[in-house]
C-alpha cells in the first residue's frame, strides 16, 4: 500500500488546515487598497542619509488627491541650512491608467495633439509611473545624465494606522545614493 494510504487521517486534515490558513493569510497581506485609499494630506519630519553618511533633517508633506482621470501626487521637503537659509522643493505628477492593473502611467507633459504623455528621459527628462500593490503606493522615477549615468529614485507609501510609512531610495548607476525612512501622519 501507498504510504500517502497510511497516513491518519487527522494528519491530512491538520495539513490542509495549515495550507489553507497560510493562503488566507498570504491573501490578507496582498489585499489589494484602491489608490483613494491613499487620499489625504501627510505630514511628518524625516532624516536623508547620503552615501557618504551625512544627514539632513527635512520637514516633509504629501498630499495625494483624485484627479478627473487619475489621481495626483503633490510632495516636498523644507531644510533648513546651518546659516538660517531654508531649502523648499516641491513636485507634483499626475498619473493615469496605463492599462495595466496596479501600474500608472505619469501624465508630466503634453503632445501636440494636446495629450498628457510621458517625459523624454533621453532628452534629461524623469521618467516617471507609479504601482499600487497592497498597501504600497510606489512611485519611480529614472533620469538620465548628459553623460549616459542613471539615477533611479523610488518612494514607497504604504498606509498605516495613523498614516503613511514612507521609504525613499535612490541609486546613481546602480550605486546607493540616499535614502529615508519616516512615519507621515495623516492631517
Amino acid at each position: 500500500m501507498a504510504k500517502a494510504a497510511q497516513r491518519p487521517l487527522w494528519a491530512l486534515a491538520m495539513w490542509s488546515s495549515l495550507a489553507l490558513s497560510l493562503l488566507l493569510v498570504m491573501a490578507q497581506s496582498v489585499a489589494a487598497h484602491e489608490v483613494s485609499d491613499f487620499f489625504g494630506r501627510y505630514t511628518g519630519t524625516v532624516e536623508l542619509i547620503h552615501a557618504d553618511g551625512a544627514a539632513d533633517r527635512r520637514d516633509v508633506t504629501v498630499e495625494i488627491s483624485a484627479t478627473d482621470r487619475g489621481f495626483r501626487v503633490h510632495w516636498g521637503s523644507v531644510s533648513e541650512k546651518e546659516d538660517g537659509r531654508r531649502k523648499e522643493k516641491f513636485y507634483e505628477v499626475e498619473f493615469l491608467p496605463s492599462g495595466r492593473s496596479g501600474i500608472f502611467a505619469a501624465a508630466m507633459q503634453r503632445n501636440v495633439f494636446g495629450h498628457e504623455v510621458q517625459q523624454d528621459p533621453m532628452k534629461g527628462r524623469p521618467y516617471v509611473w507609479a504601482r499600487l500593490v497592497g498597501d504600497t503606493l510606489t512611485v519611480f522615477s529614472m533620469f538620465i545624465d548628459l553623460n549616459g549615468d542613471y539615477e533611479m529614485q523610488q518612494y514607497d507609501r504604504s498606509l498605516t494606522a495613523e498614516g503613511l510609512h514612507l521609504t525613499f531610495k535612490s541609486h546613481r548607476n546602480g550605486l546607493p545614493l540616499r535614502s529615508l525612512e519616516a512615519e507621515l501622519l495623516r492631517q
